[in-house]
């Protein structure tokens, strides 16, 4: 038997087949010698790769895709009687899974959804992560979640935005479990090889155990129109913890009224919707995620859309049908799916109850900050 070379180098990766084809050059033994250099070399010749590498338009790996509330509710809770929570694992947060992606806890390409679960009585350890995150309550209250010593009170409606590299715990005060959502842009982080994470302390202190009904962030930040003059100038991410429900349904109701005494200022008949910012600079609460309420009155519907860029929605109240390009759904609250880029997007609100709420979050400033970012309303052509 003949050893191995240690020093012969590793069989390439590369596979270039010669075939017959619009821009593909004649099969020959030329070619095929030609290709075989190619691969030796770790080459790869455009012809071979342009309609993967540059389609007349978006092609996304992920696909449209719904998750049921109650079966997400009814696994994590089987989770928080069977996994415990602290070091190691940190979370007990459930992670929706594209089809499409291979098995990775990617919702898409660049987004990470998940649903966490807390226990009466339980604290998730202190940590810190280069990934920004946000929380959203579709139900329920009882939990603190602790940013940099801030407690900050989780509520149904509410949403708790937290940038990157800040130190947060959660704890739950109350008799009952609970869960929410959690956002990352964990998948941009883990492809751009980016991410940093660090532990903290095994446990937060009393007074940061306290659950006050208004954090330090919103005693400083949530005042409509004002901003602190101590605080530095234009912060990358919002310093606002918390964005509550009362004033994102206001916010909403207002502008269906509006439209009714004959003002102009929906997206179209019947759909209202808010963008949740950063008060200091009007910008989107964090560099890489746009968080956004829609609320559709009973009966509307919305205009097609589509981005580059994915989204996941999430319902929060109420019932209606979602159309992701071929897929059609019946959703009720708390069913969360995903938009994937460039697909077609439309919701529709039943006739039978007051209105559609939808929480939506994407990676848009992503692509903005790219000079990438293209979007269509009202048509369905390539």
């Amino acid at each position: 038997m003949t050893a191995a070379n240690p020093n012969a180098p590793p069989p390439s990766p590369v596979r270039l087949s010669a075939v017959h084809g619009p821009g593909q050059p004649e099969p020959s033994e030329a070619l095929e010698r030609l290709y075989r250099g190619f691969e030796r070399e770790l080459l790869v010749p455009l012809w071979t790769e342009i309609g993967d590498l540059m389609p007349r338009h978006p092609r996304s790996k992920a696909s449209p895709h719904l998750w049921r509330w109650d079966r997400l509710v009814e696994l994590a809770s089987e989770a928080g009687r069977i996994v415990p929570v602290g070091r190691g694992g940190e979370r007990r947060a459930i992670a929706l899974a594209n089809p499409s992606l291979g098995g990775r806890p990617f919702a898409t390409p660049t987004l990470w959804a998940a649903i966490q679960y807390l226990m009466p009585g339980e604290d998730a350890p202190e940590h810190r992560h280069t990934q920004h995150a946000f929380r959203f309550v579709v139900e329920g209250e009882g939990v603190w979640t602790v940013v940099n010593g801030d407690p900050v009170r989780m509520s149904r409606g509410d949403f708790l935005p937290q940038a990157g590299w800040n130190w947060h715990a959660h704890h739950n005060a109350a008799t009952e479990p609970m869960a929410w959502i959690d956002g990352l842009d964990i998948p941009f982080s883990y492809y751009t090889e980016s991410q940093f994470f660090e532990v903290g302390r095994e446990r937060i202190g009393a007074a940061e155990k306290s659950t006050p009904e208004r954090s330090r962030s919103e005693r400083l930040w949530g005042h409509p129109g004002l901003r602190p003059l101590s605080q530095p100038d234009s912060p990358s991410a919002t310093p606002l913890l918390a964005y509550r429900w009362v004033d994102t349904d206001r916010a909403l109701a207002d502008q269906l009224a509006l439209e009714q005494e004959g003002h102009q200022v929906t997206l179209s008949p019947g759909h209202a919707a808010v963008r949740f910012t950063n008060p200091s600079t009007g910008g989107d609460v964090m560099p890489t995620i746009r968080c956004e309420m829609h609320r559709l009155r009973a009966g509307a519907e919305s205009r097609v859309r589509r981005e580059v860029g994915s989204s996941v929605f999430q319902v929060f109240d109420g019932t209606g049908t979602v159309t992701v390009g071929e897929r059609e759904w019946e959703v009720a609250r708390g069913d969360m799916f995903v938009v994937p880029s460039w697909a077609p997007f439309t919701a529709r609100a039943s006739r039978d109850v007051p209105g559609l709420d939808l929480f939506r979050f994407g990676d848009a400033p992503i692509f903005e900050a790219l000079h990438a970012h293209r979007m269509q309303i009202g048509e369905v052509g390539a």
